[in-house]
């Protein structure tokens, strides 16, 4: 593509991943009085206008740059769901709707790699970014037909997120869901050397065990709303600590198919149940600044993704691909107990 590396052309997720954790924060400081209806729909079709610029893009420089709108379209849309979602349900109905939202995610998730790689090689990759193009215009239209005009929280701007950033409990609930989520990428970017490593299970194998653990994950964020509306401190302790059990569990059994299959679906069914955990932790916690807690947690989250990715690299070189696996679940287990204290003490 237009004579450049494959690792220049990965600097796009760079670019996405570097835009997605500043809109995330700025963007309720940036737009404190717009009706959140209009900004979702405004995100929503930057969303569409990326994809189509990235599809037309004729230097890497623009595509670039498209990728840059790409990321403050997500990031933005997934801050602002998330306190939408909150507006619209009752306090108790919470956490399942924040599994509506979540559930999206994680299909999308699962599907929108392999059917985008497959697609790419049938049509072309200009086309898999013109399809994206056309989801963003049908999430449009669906949106505009059905969202209703909601107006901003009374705590917006600056003045609101310092206030947030200034809260004990709200920091060391930052440290825990970055513990958590710092573990399981830790382990996940580099979970196909581990599995070798521990088994010499072939590529067909790991493909299965990915399959295993995406439908483990599928049922983790099903499950995650029910639990956290009947007991959220039960939910911020349960599913970070299947996701540690699941890793530790890994590198136990993973000398054996069945176990390491066992390991996969523990992993994936935790892991899948910890966004939708963290967000109604958030949301309870700062139920007058939700645009602001949430922005903190997709940006924590982000710099988990970062973190866990350089730490597995350091542990799977430098020590052994097992290592990776001990640190990642110590460090969601820890994160599960930070914040389920953390609940004991507010109340």
């Amino acid at each position: 593509m237009w004579g450049v590396s494959a690792g220049a052309a990965g600097q796009s997720v760079t670019m996405t991943a570097a835009a997605a954790a500043v809109t995330a924060l700025m963007i309720a400081v940036v737009l404190p009085h717009a009706d959140r209806r209009r900004v979702m729909l405004g995100l929503t079709l930057l969303a569409a206008v990326s994809n189509i610029l990235v599809a037309l893009a004729p230097s890497l420089p623009v595509l670039l740059a498209a990728r840059v709108l790409l990321g403050i379209a997500l990031a933005g849309f997934w801050a602002m769901a998330i306190a939408v979602a909150a507006h619209l349900v009752p306090a108790d109905r919470l956490g399942r709707a924040l599994t509506v939202v979540n559930t999206g995610v994680s299909t999308a998730t699962v599907a929108a790699v392999p059917l985008g790689a497959w697609l790419g090689e049938v049509w072309g990759w200009r086309a898999v970014f013109v399809l994206g193009a056309g989801a963003a215009v049908l999430a449009l239209v669906l949106q505009a037909a059905t969202l209703p005009g909601i107006a901003a929280g009374a705590a917006s701007g600056l003045r609101a997120l310092g206030s947030t950033l200034r809260s004990g409990i709200v920091l060391l609930g930052l440290l825990a869901a970055f513990l958590i989520s710092g573990g399981h990428f830790a382990g996940f970017t580099y979970i196909r050397p581990a599995a070798e490593s521990l088994s010499g299970m072939d590529a067909a194998g790991i493909a299965l065990m990915l399959l295993v653990f995406g439908i483990a994950n599928f049922l983790g964020t099903l499950a995650a709303g029910p639990v956290a509306d009947r007991s959220l401190r039960l939910g911020v302790i349960l599913f970070p600590s299947v996701l540690g059990a699941g890793m530790l569990l890994m590198l136990i059994t993973g000398g054996s198919a069945a176990g390491l299959f066992a390991a996969a679906a523990l992993w994936g069914f935790g892991f899948g149940g910890v966004p939708t955990s963290l967000q109604t932790w958030g949301a309870r916690t700062e139920p007058t600044r939700l645009e602001q807690i949430v922005g903190l947690l997709v940006v924590m989250f982000n710099a988990a993704i970062a973190a866990g990715a350089v730490i597995g690299g350091i542990l799977v070189d430098g020590v052994s691909p097992a290592a990776l696996l001990m640190v990642g679940g110590l460090s969601a287990v820890t994160g599960g107990l930070l914040i389920v204290c953390l609940r004991r003490t507010r109340r």
